[in-house]
Parts: structure tokens; sequence; C-alpha cells
């Protein structure tokens, strides 16, 4: 359906909620090293409970790595420098959805390889930096989902 890329994820809970997250809305999870953590770290293992073997998730070297496997898929970089709403795209499936790390955010050369086009935000309140990377994550996905009718969900 759609991909979820991390770049650089630091925080071990938040990699697990999003594994368990992926493992139920069909999405297909890349993290882009380095990791501010070990995938058998226990805050991580405890985070995605028992789905972690039920989620889809590749380890990319890099950056330049990364982009070569996703190829000339439509790559939606998730930002608070974003230029408009996520819910003002049209996604489709095979979309890719990047999402900084916590700390950092996308780096310039992430930047530099999407449009600005395909930079999209999540509305706030004025004054508030960013939300949780897990439930950003949640919220772009789902709102991608639910444009294609929530195809393979269970009735």
């Amino acid at each position: 359906m759609f991909d979820v890329a991390l770049f650089e994820p630091r925080m071990a809970p938040n990699t697990g909620n999003i594994m368990r997250l992926v493992a139920n809305n069909g999405c297909r999870l890349h993290l882009i090293e380095p990791l501010g953590f070990d995938l058998e770290e226990k805050k991580l293992r405890r985070a995605g409970l028992d789905y972690r073997d039920l989620a889809n998730v590749t380890r990319h070297r890099d950056f330049a790595a990364f982009l070569e496997a996703m190829g000339e898929r439509r790559l939606w970089a998730i930002t608070t420098k974003g230029t408009r709403a996520h819910s003002e795209a049209t996604f489709a499936p095979g979309d890719v959805l990047l999402f900084g790390s916590e700390t950092g955010g996308l780096s310039s050369e992430a930047h530099a390889a999407i449009a600005d086009s395909r930079k999209l935000r999540i509305p706030m309140q004025p004054n508030n930096r960013s939300l949780n990377l897990s439930n950003a994550v949640a919220v772009v996905s789902y709102e991608a989902w639910r444009q294609q009718g929530y195809a393979g969900a269970e009735d």
C-alpha cells in the first residue's frame, strides 16, 4: 500500500510504536541509518509488543541508499517546513511518506531531494514545534489509507 520512512530515528519507543502501527495499517517501514538505538533494545520490543514480526521493516545504510531503493516512487516529506497541509495531498498506493528524526527533523540533503510541492505539514496550534513522531506517522498514514477506502482492512 504505502511506505513509511523514518530518517535517522533516535527514540526506540517511537519506532516500536510505529512498527505496531504499520503492522496494523498495511504500510511497509523503512529505517534510514544511523539509528539512535539498537533494534534489539528492550524499549523497542516493549512498544512494538508482538507486532514486530508482522511489520515489514527494511534498513538503509544512509539517505542515498534509501533514495536508490525507492527509485522513481513519489516521496512526500512530512515536515514543519511543509508548504501545505497533509490533508490537501492526493496519495496513491506506492507513495512513500518520509518523516524526520525526533531531534533534528530532515537533513538539508533530504530537503533538497524533495520538491517543495511534496513537503507536507500537519496543522497545529500556533507556537508549537511538532507532534510526537509516532503520532505524526499515524495521522498521515491513516489519511493516505483513508483516501484509498481503507483497502485491505478487515470489515
